[in-house]
């Protein structure tokens, strides 16, 4: 095994999980979590943010009902019904510039 530092200031999980019997999950909602997953790689890169935020997809994050979920590492921050028109606020809460 070989120990590295991390190498991204932060990581987004978002959750992208679906359930198939039809109970409430991330990926069921309006703009669901494989949706803003998309977008925030997307506004990252544009943002010239790429190599320091990585977003990555996540299984279930285990609040389907409030979903869709994103967690930001290391920060401890947790987002619920997050929607693609609360991105630039999550990344202007990143305070990376």
């Amino acid at each position: 095994m070989e120990r590295k530092k991390i190498p991204y200031q932060k990581t987004i999980f978002v959750c992208v999980n679906k359930r198939e019997d039809g109970r409430p999950s991330c990926a069921h909602s309006l703009e669901g979590g494989s949706e803003l997953c998309k977008a925030l790689k997307e506004s990252v890169k544009a943002a010239g943010l790429k190599g320091k935020i990585r977003v990555a997809s996540s299984g279930c994050l285990d609040l389907c009902a409030q979903g869709p979920n994103l967690f930001i590492y290391p920060d401890g921050v947790w987002k619920s019904r997050v929607g693609l028109a609360d991105i630039p606020q999550i990344l202007s809460e990143l305070g990376i510039c």
